[in-house]
C-alpha cells in the first residue's frame, strides 16, 4: 500500500513538472488558446454625447465622496487626501487635476469572452477599482483624479493580430476621448497630469498625438506616465509633442517603464513592438524603448534598492496594504526595459519571462508619490 501511494505521489511530481515545463516552452501560446475571443467582432455603438456627464461613469472623480478608490492611501502615508477634504471643485492653482486611464481588467476565457467590456460587467468593474485604487492613488497628494470607466478591449485583443483586436482598441479609445472631453471641460485651466497603464497607455499614448500635441493644452501638461507601454524614443515621440523626462526636476515631458525581475526574457513584448507600427510611420525595429528609472525619475540609469522609496505590500489579505522601502532596485537595461534584480514575491500575478507588468506602479509606489511632486512643482515655477 505505501509503494501504491509512493507511486502515485511520484505520479503527480512529473505531472506538475511536465505542466511546468510546458508552461515555459509555450506559456504565452497556451495563454493565446484561452484568452482570445473566438466570436465575431461586433461594433459596440457609440456612448451618448454627454455620457460622462454623469458620475456613474467614473471610477473617481472629485465629486465622489464615498467609495472613491483613488482616494485610498497605504498605512502610514501622511499627505493623502481624505473624504472631509473631497471636493467636487476645480483643482486648486497649486494642484493639478489627474487623468487616470485604467489597465485591462476585462479578462475572460473562451466561454463568455467578448471583443468589448460591457458596462454592466461587475467583475471587470470590480478589478478596475482595484487598479485605480493601487495606481491612481500614487497621485492623490498633487490633485483629484478623474478616472473614467470604458468599454475596454479585451485582454486577448493584445495576444493577436486579428483585425478585431484593433477594431476592439478602436472602440474603447472612442469611448475614452468622451470622457477626456469631459475631463477637459471640468478643467478648463491650471496645471493637468495625465497617467495610465498598460491599455490605459496605448489609449493615453493615442489622445497625446490625436488631442494634446501642437494644441493649446499641451502647455498645461505637468508630466504624462505612459507606464507599462512600449515607446519608441526615435519613431514615436516625435509625434506626441512631448520629449523623454530626462530627469525629475522636469516638467512636460513623458515617463514610462515595463518592468522585469532578472533572468528577465522580455522577447514577447519586444517582438510585438517591433511589429506594430509607429506614430510617425518610421518602423520600430532598431530604435529605442523608453525607460524612465521610476526611482531616480531620469532617462535610463540605474538606482540601488536602498533608494527606493516604497512598494505597495498587498499580498495579505487580512491585513493593511503597506508601503516597505528598500526592497527593490531599478536598471534601465539596452533591451529598454526596467530591471529589478532578483524576482520578489509581489503576488500571483507575474507574466511569462519574468514579466512583473501587474506590479509595474505597486513595485515603485512611493517613487511614483514623489516624482509627480516634483514634476508639478517644476511645471508651477516655471
Amino acid at each position: 500500500m505505501a509503494r501504491k501511494f509512493l507511486y502515485v505521489v511520484a505520479g503527480l511530481i512529473v505531472l506538475v513538472i511536465a505542466a511546468l515545463l510546458a508552461y515555459r516552452i509555450w506559456g504565452m501560446q497556451m495563454i493565446r488558446a484561452v484568452m482570445v475571443p473566438r466570436e465575431a467582432f461586433a461594433q459596440i455603438p457609440p456612448l451618448p454625447a454627454n455620457a460622462y456627464a454623469d458620475a456613474k461613469m467614473w471610477i473617481a472623480r472629485p465629486d465622489i465622496v464615498r467609495d472613491n478608490p483613488a482616494l485610498w492611501t497605504p498605512e502610514g502615508v501622511k499627505d493623502g487626501p481624505t473624504p472631509e477634504k473631497a471636493t467636487p471643485e476645480k483643482a486648486a492653482p497649486e494642484k493639478a487635476a489627474v487623468f487616470f486611464i485604467h489597465p485591462t481588467s476585462y479578462i475572460t476565457t473562451l466561454g463568455n469572452a467578448h471583443w468589448n467590456m460591457r458596462l454592466d460587467d461587475r467583475e471587470a468593474l470590480a478589478t478596475a477599482r482595484r487598479f485605480v485604487k493601487n495606481q491612481a492613488s500614487a497621485f492623490n497628494a498633487v490633485g483629484p483624479i478623474w478616472a473614467p470607466r470604458y468599454r475596454q478591449a479585451n485582454y486577448g485583443a493584445f495576444l493577436t493580430d486579428k483585425p478585431a483586436a484593433e477594431q476592439s482598441l478602436a472602440a474603447a479609445y472612442r469611448d475614452v476621448t468622451q470622457a477626456f472631453a469631459a475631463f477637459l471641460k471640468a478643467n478648463p485651466d491650471g496645471p493637468l497630469i495625465l497617467a495610465a497603464h498598460s491599455q490605459g497607455s496605448l489609449h493615453l499614448l493615442r489622445l497625446l498625438r490625436e488631442q494634446v500635441s501642437g494644441k493649446p493644452v499641451a502647455g498645461r501638461i505637468a508630466a504624462v506616465y505612459a507606464v507599462g507601454w512600449p515607446i519608441s524614443v526615435e519613431a514615436d515621440l516625435p509625434a506626441l509633442g512631448l520629449p523623454a523626462c530626462a530627469r525629475r526636476d522636469q516638467a512636460n515631458c513623458i515617463i514610462s517603464w515595463q518592468s522585469y525581475a532578472e533572468p528577465a526574457d522580455p522577447s514577447a513584448v519586444i517582438e510585438s513592438f517591433e511589429r506594430k507600427p509607429s506614430f510617425t510611420g518610421k518602423p520600430h525595429k532598431g530604435t529605442h524603448m523608453l525607460c524612465t528609472n521610476p526611482i531616480t525619475g531620469a532617462f535610463n540609469g540605474a538606482a540601488p534598492a536602498i533608494a527606493n522609496r516604497g512598494t505597495l505590500d498587498a499580498r495579505d489579505a487580512d491585513k493593511p496594504t503597506r508601503l516597505v522601502p528598500g526592497i527593490v532596485p531599478a536598471r534601465c537595461d539596452t533591451s529598454g526595459v526596467l530591471m529589478i534584480g532578483d524576482p520578489v514575491d509581489m503576488g500571483p500575478f507575474t507574466l511569462p519571462g519574468n514579466n512583473y507588468h501587474v506590479y509595474d506602479y505597486a513595485l515603485f509606489w512611493a517613487d511614483v508619490r514623489e516624482d509627480a511632486k516634483q514634476r508639478l512643482a517644476a511645471f508651477l515655477k516655471k
